[in-house]
Parts: structure tokens; sequence; C-alpha cells
């Protein structure tokens, strides 16, 4: 394809993308402030909404009396601009003043751009952009390359990043037509935890959400078989993708489960994967970087000693956990500590766990904005007496060595107050939890 036919190529798709309808979706509850003379850039894993909050963005524009003509939309997966690679960016703007050449200079110009790191070089051509042109940008990826400190400077300081997940707990709530659920009758409480077994049973994917069992599995699986493909294989020429993929696979299967770079090198290593360790760290880089799974170190003040120690690993959907996972190793604690996990990770990014000098192990440990630090053990039920004993055990020990006054102890339904001399363990089911984190500033 030459320069005129990409330039035609790029016309029809600007002209058409300014004529299609603008599917909103549910408003999502996302704390993304536009700074004008910087991108906007918001990333997250594949079919997470990004593109949706695009369209809502656009809808606001042109419900403030924006005209269509001034929005320009691209999606940089679209199989047609290829040769883009070669042609460089300069040609979608190029196109665009081709259409209207009297808007250049003279007004602006809200450009958004759909998975632009699929395009090399596009961090110049950003900077460029918003430096000589009248333009808004707001710009949607799968990397989290796209917080880099290397992004940033070549950006020059024209860029803020955002993360957006999957719909939260109360999105859903949103979606069902909850005002506010912290202060209902016992009727609607019941409501509410019915909803919570259906964010459960499906998790926070949108376009799983309306459909039975069946199809929900088989779009976790693809959007599964896309990530490593698209976002780990290809975006990093990956030449023996099977490893990548008996990998991930693992991961899935240990959902909230301790690994070590030398045990998925041994595990690897018995499957007849001949892959350096130094690969498989890598690997486990490149995952986390597309939002799929996410490793969390012990809490220590040596950097040498978080990265020697095991660390968890966590998926970005608990649903998605048990339409992809084999069902041997996944049980329901460690899918209610993977819902916890991608909670708290929507709003905090310091997140451990920790190991007491007697060896006990506590889920999480968050470093809150402004204040004290927060334990959080993960447990399906406390109904086994040994269970409760255990789980307190640890949270005392972790609260007389880290001088804490206060716990909580998560579980599917219980609810109740364990009053020690370390100071006081809340215990309270995950929704209401949930809840508070959304009460405190959390999407």
């Amino acid at each position: 394809m030459d320069r005129s036919s990409l330039t035609e190529v790029l016309k029809r798709i600007l002209l058409d993308g300014q004529e299609a309808r603008l599917e909103t979706g549910l408003a999502r509850r996302l704390n993304i402030e536009p700074v004008p003379g910087k991108a906007t850039v918001c990333i997250g894993v594949r079919r997470g909404g990004k593109s949706t909050y695009m369209v809502q963005c656009m809808q606001r524009l042109v419900e403030s009396g924006v005209s269509r003509r001034n929005i320009l939309h691209i999606n940089f997966f679209d199989d047609r601009l290829h040769q883009l690679q070669h042609e460089g960016l300069e040609a979608v703007i190029d196109a665009y003043y081709s259409l209207y050449p009297e808007k250049k200079g003279t007004e602006t110009v809200h450009c958004f751009f759909d998975e632009i790191q699929a395009v090399h070089g596009w961090e110049s051509f950003i900077e460029r952009l918003l430096r000589t042109e009248r333009c808004e940008v707001y710009i949607t990826g799968s990397s989290a390359q796209l917080l880099s400190k290397e992004i940033a400077t070549q950006m020059r300081g024209r860029a803020l990043s955002w993360e957006i997940f999957p719909f939260s707990f109360r999105e859903l709530l949103d979606l069902r037509g909850f005002a506010d659920p912290l202060t209902l009758s016992t009727r609607q409480q019941l409501l509410l935890q019915k909803t919570f077994a259906e964010y459960w049973e499906k998790g926070g994917f949108p376009e799983v959400m309306p459909h039975e069992q069946r199809l929900r599995v088989k779009i976790h699986q693809e959007y599964f078989q896309t990530a490593m493909l698209k976002d780990i294989v290809e975006r990093h020429d990956i030449s023996h993708p099977r490893a990548v993929i008996d990998l991930a696979h693992w991961l899935v299967d240990h959902t909230g489960s301790m690994y070590s770079v030398n045990g998925l090198s041994g595990y690897l290593k018995s499957l007849g994967h001949k892959v350096p360790k130094a690969s498989v760290s890598d690997y486990l880089a490149w995952f986390e970087d597309a939002y799929f799974f996410f490793s969390v170190r012990i809490f220590d003040a040596s950097l040498t000693r978080r990265n020697a120690n095991p660390k968890k690993i966590y998926c970005i959907d608990h649903a998605l956990v048990v339409s992809t996972s084999s069902g041997i190793l996944v049980n329901n604690g460690h899918l209610l500590e993977n819902l916890v996990f991608i909670a708290l990770r929507r709003r905090y990014t310091d997140i451990h766990y920790y190991r007491t000098r007697n060896g006990r192990e506590v889920d999480f440990i968050v470093q809150q904005e402004h204040r004290e630090r927060l334990l959080i053990q993960v447990c399906e039920s406390l109904q086994n007496p040994q269970t409760e004993k255990r789980e307190v055990a640890a949270l005392r020990e972790a609260m007389n060595e880290l001088k804490l006054r206060s716990a909580i102890i998560l579980t599917r339904s219980e609810e109740k107050r364990i009053d020690l001399e370390e100071g006081r363990i809340s215990v309270m089911p995950v929704w209401r939890f949930l809840l508070d984190l959304t009460g405190s500033g959390a999407s």
C-alpha cells in the first residue's frame, strides 16, 4: 500500500468513526482527570473497558456542543493500518486535515487513539502533536510500559497515565440500579448479597456479564489466548510460544499461591522447554505489563530479601481463573483472595504479603495514603474453630511486630469483632469491605 492509498484508508476510517453511533455503556467510577496540554493515557488489560471509556468521553464532548467532525478516533489494532509502521503516524493527522483543512490551527481537535503502543514511535508523535497542533489527546493501551519513566522522558512531561480495570463490585451495583448500598433495608441488603453472588460467578469483564456460563467460559478462554499471543508472544517476538502458554496455565492453576523463578524454570524444564531463568523472569514481567498476572512480594525493608523470597501470583479476574484453569488446584479460598487483591490493586500499588518471625503468613499488608498500614487475611469461612485460631494467631503476631492496633479478616458471609490485647480484628464479608473501599475513593 502506497502513501496515497493509506491516506484514503485513513480518511474512510475517520469518516466512518464520525458517523458511527456512540455506544457508551455503563458510566465507570473512574477518577480520571484530563489536564490541559497533557495526553490522557488510559491503560489496562484487553477487554477491560478502556475503549468504552473513550467513547464516553466522546459522548460528553458531543453533549457539550463539540462537533463530531472535531473528534478524531483511530483504533490502531485495525488490520487496515499495518502500513503505518512504515509510513509513520504523521499520516493520521495529514489524512484528518486533508478532510478538514479549515480546522488546522483554528479549532481544537479531540484525538482519541486506541492501543497506540501497536505503532513504533508513537511517543514522539504525540509529543509533537501536543506541541504543534491545537488538540486534546486521549490514548488507551494494554501495556504498563505506558506508565514507565522512559515514556515520561520521551513525552517530556506531556502525558498523565491512569489505570482502568474490569468492573468493580460497586460498578456492578450501579448496573443493577443500587443508588446508595450503604443505607439499605434488610430486603435490599439481601438483594445486594445476591448481586455479590453474581459478581462472584461472572467476574468483572463487561462483555461476559450478560451471557450464560458456557459462553462466559468461551469468552474468558478467548481473552486468555489473545492476551498470551498478542500481548506476550507477538509484542515481545518470542520464538518458542509454547513455554509462555504452559507457564501461564501453571500460574492460573496456582492463583493465590507462592512461586519462585527457580521452581518455574524447573517446571518448564520438566515439560521439555529449554528456558533459562532470565527468560522466565522476563515472561513474568511481561504478564504484569499486560495487566494479566500480578506478583506480590514479601513485606521486608531489604530489597534483596524481597526479591529472594517466593512471590504470590494473582490474575486480573477471579472468574477468568475458573474458566481457564484445570480446576484441580484452585479453590474458593484462593479465588476469594484473588478477588480481594484486584479490589486492592485498583486503589493501591504498594501491596505485599507478610510473614511473621514465627513463619505465620498474612495475605496482604497495604500501605494506605496518610494512614497506618492495613493487615488483611482472606478466608472463605471461620466456621471451623481451628481455622479461626490459625488466622487470628497470624494477625496477632503481625500486629505485635508492626505495632498496629487493628486488622481485618475477610470471609464470604461472617461478621463480628474480635478484641485482643494487641487491638481489634474486624471480621467482615468481602462484599462489605469492597463497598468500604469504594467509599474511601476506590473504583
